[in-house]
C-alpha cells in the first residue's frame, strides 16, 4: 500500500529512526498479507457458496513510475467487491466480503473473478459483467435502488410530477421489505407475491405509459429507459426469497474503501494492491461479523503457520467468535459451581 500515509504517520509517531521507516513497515504488511491470504481466500470461497451475492466495485489510485510537474504520477485501478450476507431472510450462514484488486475496470477481471461461482448477482448496470451472465452460471439481479436514484435526483433538481411519482410508487416495494426483513425465505416470497409484484407489475405498464408521452431527449426519458431496461431483470426477487431488492449490501462494503482514500494518496505498486485487497477481505468480513479485527487477526497469525491447509475453515471470523463464546460460557458455568 502506499507508504506515504497513513504508514509514514505511524512511522513519524515513533520518531524519525530509519528502522520504522514507512517502507519497512509496508513491508511487513505485505508480508503479514501474503501469509494469511489462504484465509482471504477461504472468504471467497465461502461468500461464493452463496444462491446470491453482492458485486461492486471502486476506484483507487495506482503510484506510477516517474513524476509529473514533480508531482507523483497515478493512474486509475479498482478494488472490486463480493459480499454475502444472508441475515435478512434467516438464512444463519455469517456473512463475509471478498476484495480484489486490478490495474483496469476490464470486463476480464469480474470474469476471472467470478470463474468458480454459479447463482444470482446483485448488481449495477456495469456492461463489464455482461460475459459473467452469459454463461449461464451467474444470473443477473438488477439494483432498484438505482433505478429509485434516477428519479429522486430528477426529481430534486426539476421537481417533475412524473418523477416524483416514480420515487412514490417505488418506496412501496420498500414499503414491503420493511415487513419481509428477517422472515424465512419461503414467507418473503409470500408477501412479495401478494403486496409487491402488483406495484411492481403497475409500475412497469405506468413508466411505459408515461415514456410514450414524452420527448425521448429528455432527462425523464432518459431515467424511464433506465428504468424499463432494469426492471425485467429485477423481476426474479419476487420469486426468490434469498434474493433482495438492492444491491445496498456491496454499496456498503465499498464504503470503507471510499473512506480510506482519504487516508492514503496512491497504492504504492500492483503487490501493495493485491495486500490492499486481502486486508479489506479480513477487517471488513471481521467487522461483518461483529467480531475484533485486531484480536482475531493477531490469533491468526499466531496459528497460521502449522495450521493445516484442510481445516483453515477453524481461522475464520466465525470459528474464533464461536471459541470466544464457548471459553465465556465455560468460565460463566464454573463461576456458578
Amino acid at each position: 500500500m502506499n507508504q506515504a500515509a497513513p504508514l509514514a504517520r505511524f512511522s513519524t509517531s515513533y520518531g524519525t529512526s530509519p528502522d520504522l521507516s514507512g517502507s519497512l513497515m509496508a513491508g511487513w504488511v505485505g508480508k503479514c498479507t501474503k501469509l494469511i491470504e489462504r484465509v482471504s481466500d477461504a472468504i471467497r470461497d465461502h461468500v461464493f457458496e452463496a444462491q446470491a451475492i453482492f458485486m461492486d466495485d471502486t476506484t483507487v489510485k495506482l503510484l506510477q513510475k516517474g513524476k509529473v510537474c514533480g508531482k507523483n504520477k497515478t493512474k486509475t485501478a479498482r478494488l472490486w467487491v463480493y459480499a454475502r450476507k444472508e441475515n435478512t431472510w434467516a438464512s444463519g450462514a455469517p456473512p463475509a466480503v471478498w476484495y480484489q484488486f486490478s490495474t483496469s475496470r476490464g470486463a476480464e477481471h469480474p470474469s476471472k473473478h467470478l470463474e468458480s461461482y454459479e447463482g444470482f448477482a446483485h448488481a449495477d448496470a456495469y456492461a463489464g459483467y455482461n460475459d459473467a451472465y452469459r454463461t449461464g452460471r451467474v444470473k443477473e439481479m438488477a439494483c432498484i435502488a438505482h433505478v429509485r436514484r434516477e428519479f429522486f435526483d430528477l426529481y430534486e433538481s426539476t421537481k417533475l410530477p412524473v418523477a416524483g411519482e416514480a420515487v412514490l410508487r417505488i418506496n412501496k416495494l420498500y414499503d414491503v421489505e420493511t415487513q419481509a426483513r428477517f422472515l424465512p425465505a419461503s414467507e418473503r416470497v409470500a408477501l412479495r407475491q401478494e403486496y409487491a409484484k402488483p406495484i411492481f407489475d403497475d409500475l412497469e405498464v405506468w413508466l411505459k405509459e408515461q415514456l410514450g408521452k414524452i420527448s425521448s431527449k429528455t432527462p425523464l426519458a432518459k431515467a424511464i429507459k433506465y428504468a424499463l431496461a432494469r426492471l425485467p431483470k429485477a423481476r426474479p426477487y419476487l420469486e426468490n426469497g434469498f434474493l433482495e431488492l438492492d444491491n445496498n449490501t456491496a454499496e456498503n462494503a465499498v464504503r470503507p474503501v471510499t473512506l480510506g482514500r482519504k487516508n492514503y494518496l496512491f497504492m504504492g505498486s500492483e503487490a501493495g494492491g493485491k495486500s490492499a485487497a486481502i486486508a479489506y477481505t479480513l477487517i471488513e468480513t471481521a467487522k461483518m461479523n461483529k467480531v475484533n479485527p485486531e484480536a482475531w487477526l493477531a490469533w491468526v497469525l499466531e496459528r497460521i503457520q502449522d495450521h493445516p491447509v484442510n481445516r483453515i475453515h477453524d481461522l475464520l471470523p466465525w470459528a474464533y467468535q464461536d471459541m470466544i463464546n464457548a471459553r465465556d460460557a465455560e468460565a460463566e458455568a464454573k463461576d456458578a459451581t
